[in-house]
């Protein structure tokens, strides 16, 4: 459904729409932006963060300061682009508060389970082994660096380029290769040793 609309250009000129109104401060411009990204931006919150509640919290905040910034946004880079940005320097600096330690390092100390991926088979016996995959892959995710669920989140989830990873990061390109390089190899690692 999300690679359907992203291949339809009347989605994206209804966003650029949509973005001319919450320029002008239509309300109702806001809520269907909010409904566009909703899913994908809590998403994205809860892999880095690792907390449904404090990614609820900065789910908000992103949306705050995207209300209170959308006049400075220009149409460069992409409003999806723009706005994962917004909501990884929320994190970013959430992240740095909770703990002094680097954030290209596991977090020991993380309390909430993995999330539980769902298959869309209709054979429970595929449907068993497919959420066992997925809670097995979800856990070995869970236990990666902040850095490194960030991009493994941004590029296989919200299917962004690594251009746009680095916007949304604030690193330059050659960092984000080798950020999810060695996610994908970390990543390896921890499938491959839990059987």
């Amino acid at each position: 459904m999300i690679l359907a609309a992203a291949m339809n250009p009347e989605t994206w000129r209804g966003i650029d729409d949509t973005i001319a109104r919450a320029r002008r401060g239509d309300r109702d411009a806001l809520t269907e932006l909010l409904a566009q990204y909703h899913h994908r931006l809590y998403r994205f919150l809860v892999r880095l963060v690792q907390d449904p509640a404090t990614a609820e919290d900065l789910f908000q905040q992103t949306w705050l300061r995207v209300m209170q910034k959308i006049g400075s946004y220009r149409s460069g880079p992409g409003f999806d682009t723009w706005l994962f940005s917004v909501a990884h320097n929320l994190a970013i600096d959430y992240l740095r508060r909770r703990r002094d330690s680097s954030l290209d390092v596991p977090d020991e100390t993380r309390t909430t389970p993995a999330e539980r991926l769902v298959s869309g088979t209709p054979d429970p016996l595929e449907e068993l082994l497919d959420s066992e995959r997925g809670a097995l892959l979800a856990a070995a995710i869970g236990e990666l660096p902040a850095i490194h669920r960030e991009v493994i989140s941004l590029r296989f989830e919200e299917a962004m380029k690594l251009e746009q990873i680095a916007q949304v990061a604030g690193v330059p390109l050659s960092t984000v290769k080798s950020r999810l390089h060695r996610a994908l190899e970390s990543l390896r690692a921890r499938v491959e040793a839990s059987g």
